[in-house]
């Protein structure tokens, strides 16, 4: 029967051993199976083929069935098979081929066409005989339902034994996995384990990994980061995303966790993509409190996940808002607008900051801003009100305050301690490994004598380093740093108020006492700013500050000039020296540019003709006296080439304009006039003397 199957026809051409196990593991532990697959040559030379049409498919041995992507020797038996160069396909299973049903018939179609045999360690079968080629469509079929099989069961035992907190986790930086105990363990190296509490003790104070990661890089201290399969952990730069991914694990919380998150597949533009997404924590698969010792409780853990969802940029309810930020904006992310509820924002603008609410504009339902202001006079007036309340027991802030700075002043200067220890240790090692070698075996001796010399170089430097952090940080305090201390804790004003307090720790301490500050425009009878505090305790405070205005006649007398002359064909800075010729000026009491002008027409819907409008040459003069360029070419009988070289020789300077795709307005006044006429006569001279 098998020779029947067997004919001319396929012997005529070659065949292809086909071999493939889905990990390297396999192929490495599992080597009867990689003999059974390499001796199907041998079959094929039973069945008639010569060794030099038979031909070894090995490339895929490590690679997984379930797609086409990852296996090259595949791919090109495929190709084979199509071009109708290949007479029979040998592998040990159908398996072996393929464990996707779709791959799998797609390759049966093609034997079928080419008229090609597969053969396994069954049989032989021929795709065009539709009992062989029902047989292999349920092998085929098997072979898939098995993969998800073996899956589950593996998926199953895996499950188990994450349920009873005994299925080894990749350990995070901190921890090392305790095989006899079967849980993990802190770090035995105290430096990595003070460092990591230093981590969380960071962001408790400051708030937001980007501090926490500034304040690392201003101490001069460098953070563990422990990768799979390291012995020991690698000091590196502190980087947010590091630190934000150690906030947000909640193993440091002693929890053993498995299933945080699920692999999922979807199609993007026509292709699989794979996306791995993080669950809620309802739905994580296991979650042991207690299993191992922790960093940081839990109820700290939960705290964090609020503060950093509170920094997000994008704001979604009004409960949110920003850790503090440098800036000199003393409310920025507790400023809600009062007309509509909304988180207000802060920009920075040249006149000062601004808070501004633009949520109708994000939220479609205008097409403008809700309001906005200055924010000099409100953060001055909340700034009054809160040195005023913040008056705690003298005694109790001095003794709190020095016990502070001792505390961090010490742990700062632990970490350097262990890190001086560490360095130590290393140039010992080296020291001892250099003179235990045979003096006689100098090949090996002058490796070790110079990894000998490079330890003692990094002793050198870190010892350098902590001595430039202990004089710039003042890490080391003594009787009159203490005293001190004690006279600024008792002057909380001075502080606030010290050129050495930055923006941020100002912002820091205002939150201790003030949640949310709510700011609502009053226009009647006057115009002012509500400002309503509402303090941690529940308590609140409202008050009135004076908004500055610009004059409801003065403002509508600017808007109408301004309608009128663009009527009139004017632009933006005929426009504003009309304005300043008349008297008014801007909203902040400063003159007309074209800048400003542009801001109003811009609020107003107005539009205006181009700033060159086409077809059309700029007048020789303008009404206001300044002079265009071709203006001071034909005033001076010169061409417009040489007033451009003036210019840039500095003889003569642009009044207005001049910047790129805007045109040059000129004032010629008599010095500029003394300049150009002396250019003239100098250019005269030189013509004569060449004559």
């Amino acid at each position: 029967m098998i020779a029947s199957k067997v004919r001319s026809t396929h012997l005529s051409r070659r065949a292809i051993v086909y071999l493939r196990q889905s990990t390297l593991r396999q192929v490495h532990e599992h080597t009867e199976s990689t003999t059974r697959q390499y001796a199907l040559a041998e079959r094929a030379l039973s069945l008639g083929w010569t060794r030099d049409q038979i031909e070894v498919v090995d490339e895929d041995l490590g690679q997984s069935g379930t797609g086409t992507e990852s296996r090259p020797g595949f791919r090109r038996l495929a190709e084979e098979v199509g071009r109708g160069q290949v007479g029979a396909l040998l592998a040990l299973e159908v398996s072996r081929f393929a464990r996707s049903s779709a791959d799998w018939h797609h390759l049966l179609d093609l034997c079928g066409v080419a008229d090609v045999l597969i053969i396994d360690d069954q049989g032989v079968h021929d795709p065009q005989d539709p009992n062989d080629r029902l047989l292999l469509g349920l092998k085929g079929q098997m072979s898939e339902a098995e993969k998800y099989w073996m899956k589950l069961r593996m998926h199953g035992a895996k499950l188990s034994r994450a349920r009873r907190g005994e299925l080894r986790l990749v350990p995070p930086t901190g921890y090392v996995w305790d095989e006899a105990a079967r849980r993990l363990a802190f770090d035995p190296d105290e430096r990595v384990q003070r460092a990591v509490r230093l981590i969380f003790e960071r962001f408790r104070i400051g708030g937001s990994a980007h501090g926490v990661q500034t304040w690392f890089i201003r101490q001069g201290l460098k953070v563990p980061a422990r990768h799979l399969g390291d012995s020991e952990a690698a000091w590196v730069n502190p980087r947010p995303r590091s630190i934000i991914d150690m906030l947000k694990n909640p193993i440091y919380t002693g929890a053993y966790v498995y299933g945080r998150r699920e692999t999922r597949r979807s199609l993007i533009n026509g292709q699989f993509r794979t996306r791995v997404i993080p669950l809620p924590q309802d739905q994580w698969r296991v979650f042991l409190a207690g299993h191992h010792a922790a960093y940081i409780t839990w109820e700290e853990y939960l705290a964090n996940q609020e503060k950093m969802r509170a920094n997000r940029a994008t704001r979604k309810t009004p409960g949110e808002h920003r850790a503090a930020l440098d800036g000199c904006a003393l409310l920025q992310g507790i400023v809600i607008c009062g007309k509509c509820g909304g988180r207000m924002q802060t920009t920075y603008v040249r006149s000062g900051a601004r808070y501004l609410c633009k949520n109708p504009l994000l939220h479609g339902l205008d097409t403008s801003l809700c309001w906005s202001l200055s924010a000099t006079l409100v953060d001055a007036e909340v700034e009054r009100q809160f040195l005023a309340t913040a008056q705690p027991e003298e005694l109790d802030l001095c003794l709190a305050v020095s016990a502070e700075v001792s505390r961090q002043s010490e742990e700062v200067e632990r970490q350097w301690a262990l890190r001086l220890e560490r360095a130590q240790y290393d140039a010992r090692l080296a020291e001892r490994r250099y003179k235990a070698v045979d003096p006689d075996n100098r090949v090996v001796a002058r490796t070790l004598e110079s990894d000998w010399e490079v330890r003692l170089r990094e002793l050198a430097e870190v010892e350098q380093q902590r001595d430039n952090a202990l004089q710039r940080q003042k890490l080391v305090l003594d009787d009159a740093d203490r005293r001190r201390i004690l006279e600024l804790a008792r002057d909380l004003p001075r502080v606030w108020r010290a050129p050495s307090t930055t923006w941020q720790q100002r912002k820091n301490l205002l939150r201790i006492l003030v949640r949310e500050v709510v700011l609502t425009p009053v226009d009647v009878p006057s115009r002012q700013t509500r400002i309503q505090i509402l303090w941690e305790g529940g308590a609140t405070t409202e008050l009135l500050v004076d908004r500055p205005r610009w004059h409801s006649a003065t403002r509508t007398e600017a808007e109408e000039t301004i309608r009128t002359l663009v009527e009139q064909g004017e632009y933006d800075d005929q426009i504003a020296v009309a304005l300043n010729g008349v008297g008014l000026t801007t909203a902040h009491g400063r003159p007309w540019d074209r800048a400003s002008v542009r801001r109003v027409r811009g609020r107003l819907g107005i539009r205006r003709p181009m700033a060159t409008p086409p077809g059309e040459k700029l007048p020789d003069r303008r009404a206001d006296g300044l002079y265009s360029t071709r203006g001071v070419a034909n005033r001076f009988a010169v061409s417009t080439p040489t007033v451009r070289k003036w210019v840039k020789l500095g003889i003569l300077s642009p009044a207005e304009g001049g910047g790129r795709g805007c045109a040059a307005w000129f004032e010629l006044d008599s010095d500029a006039v003394a300049r150009i006429q002396a250019q003239l006569d100098e250019q005269t001279a030189s013509v004569g003397e060449a004559s």
